[in-house]
């Protein structure tokens, strides 16, 4: 068998023309040797590119499956609601990161003020100090 290298889609032969690999024939180059048919099967390359299509589908997969919860958090007293968007995977709410254990979420809009959640009845508490003592609102969260 001679000594084949890849190149470019196309093996080359070291002193003979360029050899393709699939299809059999291409512009430029010649059908490959009968010895090299022996090792390099058709079969054998749709089984290289099958798996390297499941490996793309499976990272795709995974990149999808993060954890993230969507919610409508809705102030009882005023009815104004707004989206909530958490990533549990990453640690972070919205575009801010967070703090997140079993029982709380919490984070900080520097704009706005603290935020707490409380994951086991969808109450969001905000916070906000001011010169005059501060202020809380209270909100409710529940999954879109």
């Amino acid at each position: 068998m001679p000594n084949l290298k890849t190149v470019a889609g196309c093996i080359q032969s070291f002193g003979t023309p360029k050899l393709c690999l699939f299809p059999f024939r291409r512009a430029g180059c010649e059908a490959l040797p009968q010895a090299a048919r022996r090792y390099v099967k058709p079969w054998f390359v749709g089984g290289i590119a099958a798996a390297a299509l499941i490996s793309a589908l499976t990272q795709y997969d995974r990149a999808d499956t993060a954890e993230t919860l969507h919610l409508r958090c809705t102030n009882p007293a005023s009815g104004a609601s707004w989206p909530l968007d958490i990533d549990l995977d990453r640690d972070r709410v919205g575009s801010f990161s967070a703090t997140i254990t079993d029982k709380w979420i919490s984070w900080r809009d520097p704009k706005k003020g603290f935020f707490d959640l409380d994951r086991a009845t969808g109450q969001l508490e905000f916070r906000n100090a001011s010169s005059t003592g501060g202020y809380f609102l209270h909100y409710i969260c529940r999954p879109k």
